[in-house]
């Protein structure tokens, strides 16, 4: 394929793999971190902490094979276009597994605090929205798909909703006394969950990368990298 050795294709095949296997253990970990939230379930909590390990073991295995082709196979083109793209998403990914432990230990702190339901079932919306947006992230890249790519960005004005609904109803949970605790420690993970749909949109433009060969934001707002 682009007249290069079939060494490098197997080998990217597989870094491919690599890299949705890694994106859907991503998937179970924001799903549970969530879920842990919403039930109040310490045990799970601590399961989706303890998976991050795994979550690691495949970030550093990617970022060691993408090194060493870098070194040894010297691509270009395409070829090249879609090693970085995978090294950005590998990042990307392994970051969101992160914002899942944090989830997951915000929810331990206030564990035995009577949470406001309709606060939680805001975050519960876009922590499904988030988990939505990165299996459309990943399928995007896997398939080359740029209109699915693109698609994330109203996926995440749909997260932002929901956080400005989270917004206004903080303003009268923050004003009881009880829930004040509980409430600033839902502000992170509002923020922590609106992250992983930034994420999502970044893996889309590194499927647009790859596609177009030029990269541009799909949107005027920044998604920086940090978490």
């Amino acid at each position: 394929m682009y007249g290069v050795p079939v060494a490098i294709d197997d080998a990217l095949d597989r870094l491919e793999a690599q890299l949705q296997e890694e994106g859907q253990r991503v998937v179970s970990s924001v799903h549970g971190a969530v879920r842990a939230l919403q039930e109040r379930d310490g045990e799970l909590a601590d399961e989706v902490i303890a998976f991050d390990d795994e979550v690691d073991q495949l970030f550093l295995a990617i970022e060691g094979s993408i090194k060493s082709l870098l070194a040894l196979q010297t691509p270009v083109a395409r070829d090249l276009r879609l090693l970085l793209a995978i090294l950005h998403i590998n990042l990307l990914l392994e970051r969101s597994a992160d914002s899942g432990v944090t989830i997951a230990k915000l929810s331990q702190l206030v564990a035995d605090a009577d949470p406001d339901p309709a606060l939680v079932d805001v975050l519960v919306e876009m922590g499904e929205r988030a988990e939505e947006m990165i299996r459309v992230a990943l399928d995007s890249f896997a398939q080359r798909d740029l209109a699915g790519a693109e698609s994330l960005v109203e996926l995440d004005e749909l997260i932002d909703r929901a956080n400005r609904r989270f917004v206004e109803r903080l303003v009268d949970v923050m004003a009881e006394p009880a829930l004040r605790e509980w409430g600033l420690r839902m502000v992170v993970v509002a923020r922590t969950i609106e992250r992983i749909g930034d994420r999502a949109v970044d893996i889309g433009e590194q499927t647009a990368y790859l596609l177009t060969a030029e990269f541009r934001e799909f949107t005027d707002a920044s998604h920086p990298s940090a978490p």
